[in-house]
């Protein structure tokens, strides 16, 4: 039977790093906390974070840890072929998330650039989708909602949804848009009033509106440009 000593769940609550992360985030967790996580479980004799001090203790620290195969991990007790193989993903994902690059963001100068990445994905749908992107100091797109499907309308869409999923995203602007299924992108009186609500509330949060514009079938029309913002 395992020592009642030895169970993470006798630990102070505040103690298990289970909890810590999910209160203080993985940065306040040490490394043998976080290898804690990944074994789950310890030995007969250990806990997980005991059994995860033992380990880094044995391979000489993290980074010679991380250099063990899978052949070396299973030959130290504690570790079984297939914690050893869960191990071995993990550093895997670590290693690849280090060399990936973030994908070139598109940057957005002028309507037409916002159009060139809507156009195709809205020009062809029945129901009228109303679509937030959101830029970054550099007018680069750094990402994009839906918010809305359906008849545009001031109860679907409210600026206090728009402007606090670009508060989430940490924007300093944002650019909406939406299109009108008959193929035709005059605005509607509602599309000018909504425009302007954005507008309004945008200079409150100190979120600018670049623009809004309506998608029609390989046609658009900027609300900017029409003197709408």
């Amino acid at each position: 039977m395992v020592s009642q000593a030895y169970r993470l769940r006798d630990w102070p609550e505040e103690e298990r790093p289970r909890e810590r992360m999910i209160r203080h985030g993985p940065e306040a967790l040490s490394h043998a906390e976080l290898l804690a996580i990944l074994l789950r479980t310890g030995t007969r004799n250990e806990s997980a974070v005991h059994l995860a001090q033992r380990i880094l203790q044995e391979c000489g620290g993290l980074r010679r840890f991380a250099e063990r195969s899978w052949d070396e991990l299973t030959h130290i007790a504690g570790i079984g072929p297939a914690k050893a193989l869960e191990l071995q993903a993990s550093l895997e994902l670590g290693r690849r998330v280090a060399r990936a690059r973030l994908p070139e963001a598109h940057a957005i100068s002028r309507p037409q650039d916002a159009a060139d990445l809507l156009m195709e994905e809205l020009r062809h749908l029945r129901e009228e989708h109303f679509v937030v992107m959101f830029l970054n100091t550099k007018n680069r797109v750094i990402g994009r909602q839906t918010l809305s499907i359906g008849s545009l309308n001031a109860s679907v869409v409210h600026p206090r949804e728009v402007f606090r999923a670009a508060i989430r995203r940490s924007s300093a602007s944002i650019l909406c848009a939406h299109n009108h299924p008959s193929g035709d992108p005059t605005p509607s009186h509602e599309d000018i009033r909504l425009t302007k609500r954005l507008a309004e509330a945008g200079e409150l949060v100190g979120i600018e509106l670049l623009d809004h514009i309506v998608i029609g079938d390989n046609r658009f029309i900027s609300l900017k440009e029409l003197g709408c913002l």
